[in-house]
């Protein structure tokens, strides 16, 4: 059974946690005694009905305020597909976290309230889900209810947000009308909306194909431990362990260690102790080479005839995650995937206008949740994708020497 993450965003009680409860509330993924702290927990309603927003709003400060702060993380399943749902929150000043929770998503479910249609934090998480390259977009159109479940209201939204959607180069971007506190197209088809001829949102989720999504044609592997048994009967071994960041590895494949520039050749591939003749996207995996390299932590084996980039200065795009600000000159750690250098801020560029995508000269320092253009400088070579090309060797982040905090989200260009 396969893995779908996705995020929910949009505006201050747009409604992310509640659809999220109702998700989890009707596909029946809520145990007896989550339902019964849920009833107990919730406001006074006149309806007495629960307040299903309270099932992702973990934070005392959350459940007090109404908002979501944090990003709440959920697991549920059903019979078609297993499913992680990161709530991010609405407001300007956690637009890093937001980025943390989108990090890692297939999908992206942009909620619009009907009554307000497309506002500036539609267009704040649109131009994230942009840069972040999350390939699917949902517009769920919520609170239809309040709006009579007008068509008319749906096919203005659509028409508004769709032109924001060319704008930003989002391809796949698929329109649903919702009411998440009815549950109305979430699990089920609502009969309040006759005229919507496509899916509820559920089905959706499960039918989503994201086999198109891996990239299949740039071989890249990371090695994160060097295995060398000792023992008598093993005395000649040795074994590369990571996981395959993307494309196939086979027996025999003519490969190259980076960013040594040394050639060799793959004599075997393991996964759980058994030898296979292939490996793919995602498989943790250990590789043996016909030649003994000087290999460590952190280095890649790559396919001859499709190399990624080499660079002592690589240029990149980051989102500013800490309170104290980004200074020309300043010294940090970089990690990308399993591997950590020591980098210097060479040169900021330009900062980035999120919510128009207007560059500006950078001539102040760089501050909490704003995004910027660098040129690093590293000792050693740092090899790595565009993010572009490929995210999953194209991201890293920045940490602060001294307190050992993550203080950016970093694109590599």
């Amino acid at each position: 059974m396969d893995l779908l993450r996705f995020i929910t965003a949009g505006s201050v009680d747009d409604g992310k946690s509640t659809l999220i409860g109702r998700l989890l509330y009707d596909s029946k993924n809520i145990l007896a005694d989550q339902m019964d702290a849920l009833e107990r927990s919730s406001k006074n309603r006149v309806n007495g009905s629960v307040d299903l927003a309270l099932l992702t709003d973990g934070l005392r400060a959350e459940r007090e305020q109404g908002i979501t702060i944090d990003v709440a993380y959920r697991y549920f399943t059903t019979s078609k597909r297993k499913f992680i749902i990161a709530d991010a929150p609405g407001h300007i000043q956690y637009t890093r976290n937001m980025i943390t929770g989108a990090s890692n998503a297939s999908l992206i479910i942009i909620l619009i309230d009907a009554r307000h249609a497309v506002v500036e934090q539609t267009r704040r998480h649109s131009i994230i889900a942009s840069l972040l390259k999350i390939p699917h977009v949902v517009v769920a159109i919520n609170k239809m209810d309040l709006v009579d479940y007008s068509e008319h209201i749906y096919n203005e939204i659509k028409n508004e947000y769709s032109t924001v959607a060319v704008q930003l180069g989002l391809e796949d971007v698929t329109y649903i009308p919702i009411s998440a506190l009815n549950g109305d197209n979430i699990v089920n088809k609502s009969s309040a909306m006759e005229w919507y001829h496509g899916k509820s949102l559920m089905k959706y989720l499960e039918e989503l194909e994201t086999g198109q999504d891996v990239n299949m044609a740039d071989a890249r592997f990371q090695v994160q431990l060097v295995i060398r048994p000792q023992a008598e009967h093993l005395h000649d071994y040795r074994g590369y362990a990571g996981k395959v960041i993307s494309g196939i590895y086979k027996k025999g494949d003519k490969v190259k260690i980076l960013p040594q520039d040394t050639d060799t050749t793959i004599t075997a591939i393991e996964i759980d102790g058994n030898e296979v003749e292939h490996a793919v996207f995602g498989q943790s995996i250990v590789l043996q080479l016909a030649d003994d390299i000087d290999i460590s932590r952190g280095d890649f084996i790559v396919k001859t005839d499709n190399l990624p980039t080499l660079s002592r200065e690589p240029e990149i795009l980051l989102c500013w995650l800490d309170d104290k600000p980004l200074i020309r000159g300043n010294k940090y750690w970089l990690q990308h995937n399993s591997r950590v250098v020591r980098i210097v801020i060479k040169d900021v560029k330009y900062k980035l206008d999120v919510n128009t995508l207007q560059r500006h000269p950078a001539e102040e320092d760089i501050k909490l949740n704003e995004f910027a253009a660098a040129t690093l400088k590293i000792s050693t070579p740092l090899v790595f994708d565009s993010y572009t090309r490929l995210k999953e060797n194209g991201n890293a982040i920045l940490i602060d020497e001294t307190s050992n905090s993550t203080v950016a989200a970093v694109l590599l260009q």
